[in-house]
């Protein structure tokens, strides 16, 4: 489903294609039988940051995005600097959540998969909007 999602981008040279690299990496998680949700949690979490900031680096004026791993702090600077609008409080909890799993994962906490997955839902709408915002004509 994710490397569909990300088609456009398959085997590009740019932070795009890295986004596609980790949904053909939860599209092959999601096949198999594995309890623990942290691996799916990384490479969600790494398809997130990679396609934001593949956006920011696309379209904002100065091609720029920060170092950060938080994806609420992304996409405040993808709302900052591009013409991506959304209802960010939408958002919020559900890639806090995200973010905080992959945290987690790094140092082997045990992770509320239950939790993890509401995230998931919440978070692919905000992903098909930053489809469609692609799509788009960038600042002139």
């Amino acid at each position: 489903m994710y490397a569909e999602l990300l088609k456009d981008f398959e085997n590009s040279e740019n932070l795009g294609g890295k986004a596609w690299q980790h949904a053909v990496n939860i599209d092959l998680i999601e096949q198999m039988n594995i309890k623990d949700c942290s691996l799916h949690c990384f490479h969600y979490q790494q398809m997130l940051e990679m396609f934001i900031k593949y956006l920011l680096e696309m379209k904002s004026k100065y091609g720029l995005y920060s170092r950060t791993h938080k994806l609420n702090k992304l996409l405040e600077e993808l709302i900052e600097y591009t013409d991506f609008k959304t209802n960010k409080s939408s958002y919020r909890m559900a890639i806090q959540v995200i973010t905080v799993c992959v945290e987690e994962y790094r140092y082997n906490f045990l992770i509320d998969c239950d939790g993890y997955h509401d995230s998931v839902k919440i978070a692919n709408e905000l992903l098909k909007e930053l489809l469609r915002f692609e799509k788009t004509e960038t600042l002139g």
